[in-house]
């Protein structure tokens, strides 16, 4: 009789980051936070335990996904692991995904990565040698928070100017820009060719507008300025939300940058059809998001076959080893970092792991954990001190 899965916990807890504050708007969102001294912003994320017969236990901790929608689907999913044998990681992936077809998917990710830590754990090597990691230190590029209307933090062109002199001379390996959630074409653009005569030309830039820019025609217009200036990618530009194929489609037939896309756009069918009808040149994948690190290598996998890269977004355990284990990819992702502006991670990790801008070593990287499981060990006193819910599902541990 094989091991099963006796256990599944999930903690949703708070924790604060000082330096940060909400926009005058008042509402919190990916990406929806200014720089404010004297501030103090509260944020909530959740962690998930997998516990087997035998003891062993498979953790994560979530970065952007750590939402009450995604806390809800989690709890959706959960009660479907007892009783598994978690080795049947794939049955077990393909039961989820179809269990949240009427979803986003992103309470699937966080479960799915804990199933690979309990493996990894058991078997006593790291995530990352268990999909076949076969490097050690990640190329790291600063990916910066939203430019601000009020005072402070990214105000202006010259402030996004600054900030990506400073990363270059820290030793980042590249800086990506989001700009202001207004969608001006023409700051935008303005700011993206300030930065390139800031840090001059051989500093790999890109740039996120995050679907802010308007229209398609605002698009084609900042994604000139990108041509213009030499960006290494141009990422989801305008209100369509990334989901558009053919305006993609028309956008790439006009501009010389390398469009990266599919952020938004959920699982390897869809990214593939995305990807093959022309809709872009790189595609986003994330373990969070993509349904776990089983989904994320799917979809590099697919752009390998292709020849095409795949692109990380954002960071975290999870990221690194699907990173280090993937040739067809490029830079790891530090989102989101600004002057005197702390990454939103939750502080739930030991000494050896820091997704914050004093990471990054002298040779632009960030180092993969290579302990058991995913390597990193979470501060579990932190995480039930400060839970605001707590749901078990299964027996006791």
């Amino acid at each position: 009789m094989p091991n099963r899965i006796a256990r599944v916990e999930l903690i949703r807890f708070a924790f604060e980051t000082e330096g940060l504050g909400l926009p005058s708007h008042g509402a919190a969102g990916v990406g929806n936070v200014v720089a404010r001294k004297g501030s103090t912003i509260s944020s909530q994320r959740w962690a998930v335990r997998i516990e087997t017969e035998d003891g062993a236990r498979g953790e994560y901790v979530t970065h952007w996904i750590g939402t009450p929608a995604s806390f809800a689907q989690a709890a959706m999913l959960a009660p479907h692991l007892v009783g598994r044998n978690p080795d049947t990681r794939e049955a077990i992936w393909q039961d989820l995904r179809r269990e949240v077809r009427a979803y986003d998917h992103m309470g699937h990710g966080p479960l799915d990565i804990a199933l690979w830590d309990l493996q990894a754990k058991r078997l006593g090597t790291s995530v990352s040698a268990l999909i076949g990691g076969y490097r050690t230190r990640l190329p790291t590029y600063a990916s910066t928070y939203h430019g601000q209307d009020e005072k402070g933090g990214l105000d202006t062109p010259k402030a996004f100017a600054d900030y990506a002199v400073a990363c270059k001379e820290q030793g980042f390996s590249a800086f990506k820009i989001h700009g202001w959630h207004g969608g001006d074409a023409k700051l935008e653009a303005k700011n993206l060719l300030g930065v390139r005569e800031a840090v001059g030309d051989d500093f790999p830039l890109m740039i996120d507008p995050a679907s802010q820019l308007r229209t398609w025609l605002d698009a084609l217009y900042v994604g000139h300025a990108c041509d213009e200036a030499d960006y290494l990618w141009y990422e989801d530009p305008y209100r369509d939300t990334g989901g558009a194929v053919e305006g993609h489609k028309r956008l790439r037939e006009r501009l010389k940058t390398p469009l990266l896309v599919c952020e938004h756009v959920r699982g390897v069918e869809a990214k593939a059809a995305f990807l093959m009808a022309g809709g872009g040149d790189i595609i986003h994948a994330d373990p969070e998001y993509d349904m776990g690190i089983t989904g994320a290598l799917k979809i590099a996998n697919f752009c390998m076959a292709l020849g095409l890269d795949v692109q990380y977004h954002a960071c975290g355990p999870a990221h690194r080893a699907v990173m280090a284990a993937t040739p067809n990819t490029r830079f790891y992702e530090m989102a989101l970092v600004g002057p005197d502006m702390p990454n939103v991670v939750p502080p739930v990790y030991g000494p050896d792991y820091s997704d914050q801008p004093d990471a990054i070593g002298e040779d632009g990287c960030v180092p993969v954990p290579d302990g058991p499981g995913l390597g990193v060990v979470y501060d579990w006193d932190f995480i039930t001190a400060n839970a605001t819910d707590t749901l078990t599902f299964g027996g006791p541990g």
